[in-house]
């Protein structure tokens, strides 16, 4: 039996847009072992751990409760890294306060704050005390080239480029939400980390490595 010329033609579309359709689809592509993202990431740690000469260039914010209110603070950021000292400058907008912090084996200096210099064997403490910034900067030290600080164990999330999207440690979730891929192996462009109620948002601008 023949079909009539109309209703052939009235078909006729839906018949094409289900070949198309047909056609279009195509299996998502296989998702990476995790154990095997973990041995990548293992293999990029061991590689990152002797890289301790390193200048980043970027930006820095910091916000969490400081006698009860919501305060924090923010600038431009130099973070300039030789083996086991490293020299943390901040520079605010124009018509705020600029800090540097100077730390080796030793202990810290804090500089450029009212009453001249303040010292402490403890960084963050005196970090904490003198800005009311909550920062975890022996953690962070590792956090910001993407990997795992040795405090204690870490729980890792992937993305579908292999680079860690998610860092549970020392509770603080840490995100990635960008990588510089120009460098191999590939360094994090943007680092927030989470410890509610404080947060550390970084967006690094360049790296140097020496």
């Amino acid at each position: 039996m023949k079909l009539p010329i109309r209703v052939f033609a009235a078909a006729l579309p839906l018949l094409l847009a289900a070949c198309v359709h047909k056609e279009a689809v195509k299996p998502p592509p296989p998702k990476a072992d995790f154990a095997a993202l973990l041995d990548q990431q293992r293999a990029r740690e061991h590689l990152m751990a002797k890289t301790d000469h390193w200048v980043l260039q970027g930006k820095i914010g910091v916000s969490g409760p400081v006698n009860g209110k919501n305060e924090g603070g923010s600038g431009s950021l130099t973070w300039t890294q030789n083996g086991a000292n490293y020299e943390f400058v901040v520079r605010g907008p124009v018509g705020s306060k600029s800090f540097k912090l100077t730390v080796t084996p030793e202990g810290a200096t804090l500089e450029g704050l009212d009453g001249g210099p303040q010292r402490s064997p403890d960084p963050q403490s005196l970090v904490e005390n003198a800005l009311g910034w909550h920062m975890p900067l022996t953690d962070l030290r590792a956090w910001v080239l993407g990997l795992r600080a040795e405090s204690g164990p870490g729980e890792l999330t992937f993305g579908d480029n292999g680079l860690p999207t998610q860092l549970v440690q020392d509770g603080w979730t840490v995100a990635y939400p960008a990588w510089d891929t120009a460098h191999q192996p590939p360094v994090p462009s943007k680092v927030f980390a989470e410890n509610p109620p404080y947060k550390v948002r970084l967006s690094v601008d360049s790296w140097t490595f020496q």
